[in-house]
């Protein structure tokens, strides 16, 4: 349609504009030859191309963060196999002391912790690979035991945060008025408190007493207690948001549709609007897991997260902290391994969240 009190004006040869697909709602912009831009064109427009698919092939072309991805995967494999390194590669368990046993190194026998409690270092063999610690247990075993615990809380943790956002996002955005004020509130509380702060507090309060909700009793040393702690902790960041969306999306007009049709409240929440809401689930969920297995590095080294002796890598931390000049390697070797953990399931999750992005990118091509 031309512009108001003009007219059309040709575009010089060689430049067109392209439509994107109906789910993307931005303009490409293409400079080149005619004949290669047809041939892109028919290759990338594919008939029926879902958001699914478009954000799964965006992805894909995110090399940086498909390797990251690759690298997070790797090491949840490397931390899933400790019970097979433990029992053939190590010869021991995450929880035994060899205090005065030793190992045989270049031929010789050393003490594994020496007379003036000095842990070995690393051996690069088999057994005490990354060395001892004070109590003369094998830091590789209990690095690969610790990531797991760390793992297992860091998505435990998500997926609770995931549960309660969606439940009190929904509430407070579907039905607005006294809900939403009350719910709004209580989030704006957790929010003023600094997240770290709280979790100390509440970790240190449940781990005396442990949790006693009716007949369920979840004692002090419970991996629960932390899972459980994160959680409510991380709710705000992602519980606002969704709100958001879904005040938004009840005055969409298939909600109308489906209210006039005379769905109730809960069909319209969980058949209509949350259906909507999974692109951003799925774009929070590896951050909320980076956020947690840093909380629970963080409460584990202060002492209010997993409870010794049971392994995670805040646990060895806040052990090998005692020993940084005697014997550095307990605190590089998991603060390493944590490093490389957040980094890479970072920037993955950078890249998921840039692929769900629905606002195409402006392209321009010579």
């Amino acid at each position: 349609m031309p512009p108001p009190g003009g007219r059309l004006r040709a575009l010089p040869a060689g430049v067109r504009i392209l439509r994107s697909v109906a789910t993307e709602p931005a303009t490409e912009l293409s400079f080149g030859d005619p004949g290669v831009l047809a041939a892109e064109d028919a290759r990338d427009r594919v008939a029926g191309l879902g958001p699914w698919n478009l954000a799964l092939r965006r992805l894909r072309r995110n090399k940086v963060a498909l390797a990251f991805g690759g690298l997070f995967v790797v090491i949840v494999l490397v931390c899933l196999s400790a019970p097979l390194y433990a029992n053939h590669v190590a010869h021991t368990d995450p929880f035994k002391n060899h205090l005065t046993d030793q190992v045989r190194i270049g031929g010789k026998l050393t003490d594994v912790v020496a007379p003036d409690g000095v842990p070995i270092g690393p051996t690069w063999h088999g057994r005490f690979f990354l060395g001892a610690d004070g109590n003369g247990r094998d830091i590789a075993v209990r690095l690969l035991y610790g990531g797991r615990t760390s793992l297992l809380i860091g998505a435990g943790a998500a997926l609770g945060t995931i549960l309660l956002s969606i439940l009190f996002g929904m509430i407070a955005g579907y039905f607005r008025g006294f809900s939403d004020t009350a719910i709004s509130r209580a989030l704006d509380i957790l929010w003023a408190f600094p997240p770290l702060l709280l979790g100390l507090a509440l970790g240190t309060a449940l781990a005396l007493g442990g949790l006693k909700i009716g007949p369920l009793v979840i004692p002090g040393d419970s991996k629960l207690i932390p899972i459980l702690i994160i959680s409510v902790v991380q709710v705000p960041y992602m519980a606002r948001p969704l709100r958001g969306q879904v005040l938004a999306l009840r005055e969409k007009e298939f909600v109308e549709a489906a209210r006039a049709q005379g769905a109730g409240p809960a069909r319209i929440m969980f058949s209509e609007i949350l259906p909507n809401l999974v692109s951003t689930i799925v774009v929070f969920f590896p951050l909320m897991v980076v956020n947690a297995i840093g909380y629970e590095a963080a409460l584990s080294f202060l002492g209010a997260g997993v409870r010794p002796p049971n392994p995670s890598w805040g646990t060895i931390l806040g052990e090998g902290i005692q020993r940084i000049v005697t014997a550095p390697h307990q605190t590089i070797v998991p603060g390493l391994m944590l490093a490389l953990t957040v980094l890479s399931l970072n920037i993955f999750g950078d890249g998921v969240r840039d692929a769900f992005d629905p606002r195409a990118k402006v392209r321009m091509e010579r």
